[in-house]
């Protein structure tokens, strides 16, 4: 799949974060950091304004899906998930599925899915950008197939305990 075209001709590295724009999502932590390159926001929220204001040197295509979101990730180096207080995170595991690895705090939700190989959680969000910049992109794909339908349900049958009638 071809990189997404906007994105191919931003300066490296290309950090990337997918997903509501809205205060509570922490993107001033992400867009205020200080490491080089290009920071791009995929998504649209209440916030979008201000922060294209605040921000006018990051790009944001606005919302995408499918093959064009797919495209975006195909081009960033690097996923940024700076929330503090998402549960989960499914677009870490879409990144990883991508072969990008992720930056994030350390907190539970990216805690329960990250680890040193693929990705950074560091209370310094840009020193968790560069060092999740240098880990190996085929490691986080790999990784991202035990989040698959088979293997959720390879999980869930091994959790099932037999009950007598």
């Amino acid at each position: 799949m071809p990189p997404h075209p906007t994105l191919v001709r931003l300066p490296r590295p290309i950090q990337l974060y997918v997903g509501r724009v809205a205060v509570e999502k922490n993107l001033e932590a992400f867009l205020s950091s200080d490491v080089s390159g290009s920071k791009v926001v995929i998504g649209d929220g209440p916030d979008l304004k201000r922060l294209k204001k605040l921000y006018p040197n990051a790009c944001f295509p606005g919302a995408l899906t499918g093959i064009e979101l797919a495209s975006a990730y195909t081009a960033a180096d690097v996923s940024v998930f700076p929330s503090r207080t998402d549960t989960f995170g499914l677009v870490i595991i879409q990144a990883l599925a991508c072969g990008l690895p992720v930056a994030t705090f350390p907190v539970p939700g990216p805690a329960d899915i990250l680890n040193d190989d693929l990705g950074a959680m560091d209370e310094c969000l840009s020193r968790a950008i560069e060092h999740a910049l240098a880990k190996d992109k085929l490691s986080c794909a790999a990784q991202a197939e035990s989040y698959s339908w088979p293997a959720g349900a390879r999980q869930f049958e091994g959790a099932l305990v037999a009950t007598r009638s």
